[in-house]
């Protein structure tokens, strides 16, 4: 029996699970963290988790930051800033 097909409690009708919620099919994904560097593992249902090491919360997410997209931000930086930043792409 899938999760979708099990009976609601108390009213016997079926009502589609969010296939989100559904444990099985987490896939998880590893992140640095910003402050010391270390690995983190945040899983599909998460959005951040604190690392490990240091505490930091890690997002998922990136914003994007104008290091970037600015056509400027080697200049701003300098060229050993700015590779040292982009050493792990």
């Amino acid at each position: 029996m899938d999760l979708t097909d099990r009976p609601q409690r108390g009213g016997g009708q079926m009502r589609p699970v969010c296939p989100g919620q559904d444990f099985r099919r987490l896939t998880v994904a590893l992140y640095r963290c910003p402050s010391c560097r270390a690995e983190v593992e945040i899983f599909s249902n998460e959005t951040r988790v604190r690392c490990h090491e240091c505490g930091t919360t890690v997002y998922k997410e990136k914003l994007p930051s104008c290091i970037e997209w600015c056509a400027s931000a080697r200049e701003c930086l300098g060229e050993q800033r700015w590779r040292q930043l982009h050493e792990d792409e």
